[in-house]
């Protein structure tokens, strides 16, 4: 359930694969590091892929499209995000070094393909009113089943305050879900529960969160906390809404 990637490696760092370590998650999930002039080259002959841009400056280049797009830090600049179909060809180019997280799962859907750019991300400043303001984070949704119903993944981003708790209330849900998190300083940390397990995170660190079980999420006094959140649809059963554990329920009230 709880994985350090330490210092990110040049290439590709795996977090997560379908037939490979935590194949339960069922998705394939990692970030290239890639050093200014390296070349990627993605194509999925059964795959949809998601292409996050967590820092650095990049080309994408896809179906005849171009665009060159760049984010120098994640916890005061919005995403932006590449969502391709099956069979699509990607080639990405580091302008200079960068780092791009991948989350792909299986997907026969045919659809278009979309750069979501800050513009498009979906926002909420959520528990800025309640519980004294000890829950209040930043909640930013790239896409879901609402504006994408035709994936079966979603993604999207969060940035959790110095001393605050995130994913709160203490909520489940039946699709599988990653948590892949960062700090504003090397030396920050957190704390992630996933049921009755508690795990102290760092940067570059992730875990996974099988479904039925709640995973409140807190940040050391002093650091700020980012994590991309990654959730795998059902067939048949697509993830739309948090489920509240029933004893804190009240705190909704």
């Amino acid at each position: 359930m709880f994985g350090r990637l330490g210092e990110l490696e040049e290439g590709y760092n795996v977090l997560t694969e379908i037939n490979g370590p935590h194949k339960d998650m069922l998705m394939d999930i990692g970030i290239y590091k890639m050093s200014s002039g390296i070349e990627e080259s993605l194509l999925d002959g059964e795959k949809e892929t998601a292409i996050l841009l967590l820092e650095g400056k990049v080309r994408f280049e896809w179906e005849g499209n171009s665009c060159e797009i760049e984010r120098k830090c994640v916890f005061k600049e919005e995403p932006f995000c590449l969502h391709i179909a099956k069979d699509v060809h990607v080639k990405i180019l580091a302008l200079d070094p960068s780092e791009v997280l991948i989350q792909k799962t299986y997907n026969d859907n045919a659809f278009a393909s979309k750069l979501y750019t800050p513009e498009d991300s979906q926002n909420v400043v959520a528990g800025k009113d309640d519980w004294e303001g000890t829950a209040k984070r930043v909640i930013r949704t790239i896409f879901d089943y609402e504006n994408a119903p035709y994936s079966n993944m979603v993604i999207g981003e969060v940035l959790s305050y110095p001393g605050r708790w995130s994913s709160y209330p203490p909520h489940h849900h039946e699709q599988p879900e990653v948590y892949y998190y960062r700090f504003d300083k090397p030396q920050g940390f957190g704390c992630a529960m996933v049921g009755e397990d508690a795990h102290r995170v760092v940067h570059n660190s992730y875990i996974t969160i099988p479904g039925g079980l709640d995973h409140p999420q807190s940040t050391a006094p002093g650091y700020t906390m980012y994590f991309c959140w990654m959730i795998r649809h059902h067939t048949h059963n697509p993830w739309t809404e948090r489920i509240m554990v029933e004893e804190h329920k009240w705190l909704l009230g």
